[in-house]
């Protein structure tokens, strides 16, 4: 039993050293093809177009604690209204993160204008440009209608920017939460322009804020729009009521009898009603527009990206290297296997 295991362990050093003696038989196959797959490697990563990724943090900052006008808010409550509201937000904070991919703000963002390199024009117009010797819609769908994005926009228009939504939703846009105990959120946009993956991304949190801001604020906007509305519909009965009043009591100025000034004691008393409803309405709307003030959030953002951006290439050492082990590794795989198959068969 013993002499069978030394005599395997004989086999297998035997082995080890033809195999090794192979190797640096055919040491001069190897560095020839190492040179050359590291050629290859170094020529495919040269053609590929520099990306560029430009990242912006924000936070979204919201006022949660009750409002010192609480107390007056009873005022407002005998119009039925609620102009504080209540604690609970529709737009938590992934909603927010799905916000920025959704449709409705990559396409108002898509139609914006910037100017890059001295030319103004429209994102989509600038994102067709840089890609469209990579993407065959844009060629198919541009050459054959002969489009061209401006103030009209078309069904065609349309089917366009929904095909850049969903292409830089599934390539190039990223958002996540970069830090989960202070809530904040990172958006980075990736390109072939460091310009262009800038720009879009301030335009695209600009017009997120937009939404947010004016989807947080729109009960209290509204209450503000009614009660502006009422108050100027009851100045103007208040100032028709009393120029009736003032005239009716220079015409009664010698009328001793109280049902001669009846007339004017009706307007009197209407006056005064509606000089209260005057009152009240004016306190209800500088409550409205300081709740207003309290309920908008704030985008804060953090850290804008800064030019130059630092491109996504890797370096050509570390190709280099990378592509060097793989090639020997590659090499010593396959001298293996094929020494191996000649002993099979020898």
């Amino acid at each position: 039993m013993i002499e069978k295991e030394v005599v395997s362990i004989k086999e297998i050093l035997l082995n080890i050293n033809e195999f090794k003696n192979e190797l640096f038989l055919k040491k001069y196959k190897i560095s020839i093809f190492t040179i050359l797959f590291v050629c290859c490697v170094l020529l495919f990563f040269s053609s590929k177009e520099k990306t560029y990724t430009a990242e912006l943090t924000f936070v979204v900052e919201e006022e949660n604690v009750a409002s010192p006008l609480s107390s007056m808010s009873g005022i407002a409550s005998q119009f039925g209204f609620d102009v504080f509201g209540g604690g609970t937000s529709t737009f938590s904070q992934q909603n927010i993160m799905q916000l920025l991919k959704s449709r409705g703000v990559l396409s108002k963002t898509l139609l914006e204008k910037i100017t890059i390199n001295d030319k103004k024009d429209y994102i989509i117009q600038h994102y067709i440009s840089l890609y469209e010797k990579q993407n065959l819609w844009i060629n198919s769908d541009l050459n054959n209608l002969g489009l061209k994005f401006s103030s009209t926009l078309t069904q065609a228009h349309d089917s366009i920017v929904s095909l850049a939504c969903e292409e830089i939703v599934e390539e190039s846009l990223n958002v996540n939460i970069k830090n989960d105990e202070t809530n904040i959120i990172s958006l980075s946009f990736t390109s072939s322009s460091e310009n262009f993956s800038k720009l879009f991304v301030e335009k695209l949190i600009s017009q997120m804020s937009m939404m947010y801001v004016e989807y947080k604020t729109k009960q209290a906007s509204n209450t503000i729009d009614f009660l502006q509305s009422r108050s100027d519909s009851v100045f103007l009965e208040l100032e028709s009521s009393e120029r009736e009043y003032a005239r009716i009591k220079d015409i009664n100025q010698r009328i001793i009898k109280a049902s001669g000034r009846l007339k004017e004691l009706q307007l009197m008393r209407n006056v005064e009603v509606l000089n209260t409803m005057y009152i009240e309405i004016i306190k209800n709307l500088e409550i409205a527009k300081m709740t207003l003030l309290n309920q908008t959030p704030i985008i804060q953002i953090i850290d804008r990206p800064i030019l130059p951006l630092k491109d996504n290439s890797i370096s050509k050492l570390l190709v280099t290297i990378i592509s060097f082990l793989i090639s020997i590794i590659l090499s010593i795989i396959y001298l293996f296997f094929a020494k191996l198959f000649r002993d099979s068969l020898e």
